[in-house]
């Protein structure tokens, strides 16, 4: 390992192991604050001391570290100290260990690259920054905090003042409403309470009156009494008399009334026997219609008798059809035996197209599960890397615009054709591998990534296969001669890939070359490690690495464990994929074909089937046309019977008529006798009738005279009883105000809360009573306008008021608070504006030394680079940030650093120029890098070489200390520099034996010869 630096001020750092037992110094490491490889007991001593010129003089500080127990002691200037003591010295030193601006070891550059604007500002500030300008931006960052926080705090405050005063304007009004309501309800309070003294005065006055005209009717009501007494007299004479005369008339009434039933009875006998004479015409009538009906009847079907006669005539001359049925019928069996025929064949036809189905079915669903298969690892693959699966997703839909071929991600290529392989190409690929798109063509990929990576931001990786396939090399040895030591196959015979895919994967991982062995080869490997050409191998459950040593030649073994695989257990044969799609469509093939030759079967079918039909309507005129001729003679014969039954059933007309008319003459002999009743009742009801008479005549004078009498008395009567209701009813209604006028009474003092034995009104509430109306209509008018207006006042109580009042404190207390808070504000505004002078003007003229720097590093590459000071707000000061952006290529534009978008070189060379940017500010005392050339071409690495001895060698920069475990032949050195050879190795002396002086007397003497 070498090392290079300034000659001025260099550490003096020393590494002692002394052992405990006497046996000698031993070998080991010390890195990132492990110590390992050590014997038990051995102790390690370092010692670190700084040569800046300081007023208190050098620092010297001493740390052992105890191995055994892993416990550190610690020393300043000879005497024991505390870790944290030794930090504050180091802080005051301006050195900052965790700033990777000083301190960059190997394992950090991907770090640095990954370190947000935010961050690499604030490691920048610390490192290159004047002391205050990070105090001041994290003073500008706690003023903006507060700031924000008072920002808050007034915006509510300032919303909640508003909306208390909206709320109280709105309730003033319903406070105003309220005292309005509050008016109408105390004149409604009076009025009620005035009412019932206006009622009792009104009642009283009324009673008096009532008294008054009870005593004048009662003088009125005797004075009728004593004129009616004669002529009520003699109405009951007259009475008298009318009543045995009443008596007769009933009994005649009596008399009449059954002589008109008699009379009624005889006509309704009359009645009947007029409609028995109806009768025995209308069934006469009947019986001539009936025999009207049987000539009718008897005409036409003898005319039918003849028609079916001459009809049978013409059927006797046609020949014979029997020839021509049979023809018919051998036609029909032939075309029978056809559609048999065809019927057969298409059934063969559908079972060999359900065969065929059903094999489509399982082939389909045998590819269903592939495609399940390979859905699982999609999602596997977007559960683990989104941008990845997008990019998927763009290419299948783009994938023609690439010339050449283009694969997916290796995971989802890659098929293990055993699934307990799969975790032997797993531990071997890397995952960036796994994932990575496949290109056969350079520019295709270029062509992808400035798609996806460049336009959609998305992270992704991709690789080319070789030019000249890789995917058939032969192993260095054949796999037989391995098998001795458990070897069964090379990893590359544990999956299947596509022929890029695989050459890619021989060519950078040698799957070729890889031996994949069992618990045997476990048992073995002492053994097996000795074996030459092999580099990786792998056992049952662990991964072993070989590596030669170009010094000594001996071979260092590491091994890990054998992960267990996470996505390429199910396995995708895309070889059985494609035979199951080419033998899907083979047989959908063969089904269309299918149903081509049943179509035309179905049509042959439906034409047999028509000419069927066709010939088994002939056959059946035919028959019909056979039979005709015996259903005409049934026929006949039929007729023939019905005429003879309705010749002999005929009917005698002259008879019926004689009939009738003797039936005739007998009901009218009886009607005779019942009219010679009927005319005695009659008399006897009209005699009857004249005796009433008289005696109405008789009793319509004394009726007369009665009715003048009793009319002179009713009209005598009426006037009694009315007097008589008139004084009934002022007694009552004399009863009734007397109640009313005690209970107003009694009322009026419970509404004014007078004692029970007082009368008169208050002084006070009659004061209130004269400015009220006096009568009742008024008053009740002004209460239904009282209420009226008061029941307009709705959802209204003395809570409003109360409320309405405490916000009105609430409101001034908030103005209050308001005011104070908005006075913080503005001072912290002016604190904030003073502070970003102080802080920005230097960042930026800082930032604009820093980019001057890093752009002329970058021009003397013949690239490009800048960096400047990025805020989205310039009001948000934790949002300030450094922001690096680069270009290597001509053909890119500038794009921002990140661990993603540019390669692990690049992302180095950008690294070490911004270090160099920051070396002429830096205000450490000394800076340390470690390996940083590990990832650079030997292009780059030789400019940034000559970048780095330019820079750290000019007077005004501090030490630099540049760490390497190699350097390229030929590299420009300066005089300033230090060089500094570390050797190490299983031949090398211990430090203690180590005799600086002997080996450069040896080196020049060496250089004299």
């Amino acid at each position: 390992m070498a090392s290079a630096g300034k000659k001025k001020r260099i550490s003096n750092v020393t590494n002692t192991q002394p052992s405990n037992n006497g046996a000698g110094s031993s070998s080991g490491t010390v890195g990132d604050g492990q110590v390992t490889g050590f014997v038990e007991g051995s102790i390690i001593r370092i010692t670190m001391q700084n040569f800046l010129h300081k007023a208190k003089g050098n620092l010297v500080i001493n740390r052992e570290i105890h191995v055994e127990n892993n416990q550190s002691t610690w020393m300043l200037n000879g005497k024991h100290s505390s870790q944290k003591t030794v930090e504050e010295e180091v802080k005051a030193l301006q050195i900052q260990v965790s700033n990777l601006c000083q301190f960059l070891p190997q394992e950090k550059v991907g770090e640095f690259a990954k370190m947000t604007k935010i961050e690499l500002l604030e490691a920048t500030e610390k490192s290159v920054g004047p002391p205050e300008m990070y105090e001041f931006h994290c003073e500008l960052k706690t003023f903006r905090t507060k700031e924000r926080e008072l920002e808050n705090v007034c915006k509510e405050k300032a919303s909640a003042l508003e909306k208390f005063k909206q709320r109280n304007e709105r309730n003033k009004h319903d406070v105003e409403r309220y005292y309005e309501k509050k008016r109408h309800l105390d004149n409604i309070k009076m009025l009620e309470k005035k009412k019932p003294w206006v009622e009792y005065e009104t009642a009283r006055k009324e009673l008096e009156g009532v008294k008054k005209s009870r005593e004048d009717a009662k003088k009125q009501l005797k004075t009728v009494r004593e004129s009616q007494a004669p002529m009520l007299k003699k109405i009951q004479h007259i009475d008298s008399q009318l009543r045995p005369i009443e008596n007769q008339m009933k009994d005649k009434t009596v008399s009449i009334r059954e002589a008109s039933q008699k009379c009624k009875q005889k006509q309704d006998q009359l009645d009947r026997k007029h409609r028995e004479i109806e009768d025995i015409k209308q069934a006469f009538s009947l019986k001539q219609t009936e025999a009207a009906d049987r000539q009718k009847r008897i005409s036409n079907t003898r005319r039918m008798i003849d028609d079916l006669r001459a009809e049978l005539a013409n059927v006797g001359d046609q020949s014979d059809v029997t020839p021509r049925i049979d023809a018919v019928n051998a036609e029909l069996r032939r075309i029978q035996e056809e559609k048999a025929k065809m019927e057969g064949e298409k059934a063969d036809m559908r079972r060999e197209k359900d065969n065929l189905n059903g094999e489509c079915r399982l082939l389909k669903n045998r590819l269903r599960s592939l495609d399940d298969m390979m859905k699982i690892k999609e999602e596997k693959l977007r559960g683990r890397s989104k941008d990845t699966y997008a990019a998927v997703q763009w290419l299948r839909q783009n994938k023609h615009i690439f010339s050449g071929n283009v694969y997916e991600p290796m995971m989802l290529v890659i098929s293990v054709r055993n699934p307990n392989h799969a975790k032997y190409v797993e531990n071997h690929i890397p995952f960036n591998d796994l994932r990575a798109f496949v290109f056969q063509k350079r520019e295709d990929m270029e062509k992808f990534m400035m798609e996806v990576r460049d336009s959609q931001n998305l992270r992704v990786n991709s690789v080319f296969a070789p030019e000249e396939s890789c995917a058939t090399r032969a192993p260095s040895r054949p796999i037989e001669s391995l098998k001795r030591f458990g070897f069964f196959a090379y990893l590359r015979e544990l999956f299947d890939a596509p022929e890029e895919v695989m050459s890619y994967l021989c060519n950078q991982y040698k799957v070729h070359d890889v031996p994949v062995g069992t618990d045997q080869t476990k048992a073995m490997i002492k053994t097996v490690i000795e074996e030459p050409y092999l580099k990786v191998l792998y056992t049952a459950e662990e991964k072993y690495s070989l590596k030669k040593s170009f010094y000594s030649g001996k071979t260092s073994t590491s091994n890990s464990a054998v992960r267990p695989s996470q996505y390429l257990t199910m396995a995708v044969d895309a070889e059985e994929k494609r035979q199951l799609e080419e033998q899907i469509r083979t047989a959908e093939k063969s089904m269309q074909a299918i149903d081509v030759q049943m179509s035309a079967m179905q049509e042959r079918t439906a034409k047999l089937d028509r000419r069927d039909n066709e010939l088994r309507a002939q056959k059946k005129g035919l028959s019909e046309m056979k039979g005709k001729k015996r259903q005409l003679e049934q026929k006949i014969s039929t007729k023939q019977d019905s005429l003879r039954q309705m010749e002999q059933g005929g009917i005698d007309l002259q008879k019926a008529e004689e009939e009738t008319k003797a039936q005739i003459s007998a009901v009218n002999s009886q009607k005779v006798a019942i009219v010679a009743e009927f005319m005695a009742h009659m008399k006897l009801r009209a005699k009857l009738s004249m005796e009433k008479v008289y005696m109405a005549l008789e009793t319509v004078g004394m009726t007369a005279e009665k009715t003048k009498l009793e009319t002179d008395c009713r009209e005598g009567s009426a006037e009694l009883r009315v007097l008589e209701q008139a004084c009934a009813m002022l007694e009552q209604r004399k009863a009734r105000l007397l109640e009313m006028c005690k209970g107003l009474m009694r009322r009026a003092r419970e509404i004014c809360n007078m004692d029970p034995g007082e009368s008169a009104v208050p002084p006070d509430l009659h004061t209130a009573f004269s400015q009220l109306p006096d009568t009742m209509d008024e008053i009740d008018a002004m209460l239904n306008e009282e209420r009226s207006r008061a029941e307009c006042f709705t959802g209204l109580s003395e809570n409003v008021v109360d409320e309405y009042n405490r916000r009105e404190q609430e409101i001034k207390n908030l103005e209050k608070e308001l005011d104070e808070k908005s006075n913080a504000l503005k001072t912290y505004r002016q604190n904030i504006s003073e502070a970003k002078e102080r802080w920005l003007n230097p960042l930026k003229q800082l930032v604009e030394q820093i980019n001057d720097k890093f752009s002329d590093f970058f021009r003397s590459m013949q690239c490009a680079g800048e960096v400047d000071l990025h805020s989205e707000n310039e009001e948000e000061y934790d949002k300030y940030g450094i922001r690096i952006r680069v270009k290597f290529r001509s053909s890119t534009q500038l794009h921002e650093l990140t661990a993603h978008h540019q390669s692990g070189g690049e992302r180095s060379v950008s690294t070490m120029l911004y270090l160099m940017a920051l070396q002429e500010l830096n205000r450490c005392p000394f800076r340390v890098v470690d390996e940083i050339n590990q990832g650079m071409d030997p292009v780059n690495e030789r400019r940034v070489f000559d970048i780095v001895v330019r820079t750290a060698c000019k007077e005004t920069t501090s030490q630099y200390f540049f760490i390497t475990p190699k350097l390229l032949q030929n590299l420009q050195y300066a005089d300033e520099m230090t060089v500094l050879c570390v050797h190490n190795g299983p031949h090398m002396l211990p430090p203690n034996k180590w005799d600086e002086k002997a080996f450069t007397r040896r080196c020049v003497r060496r250089k004299g010869k």
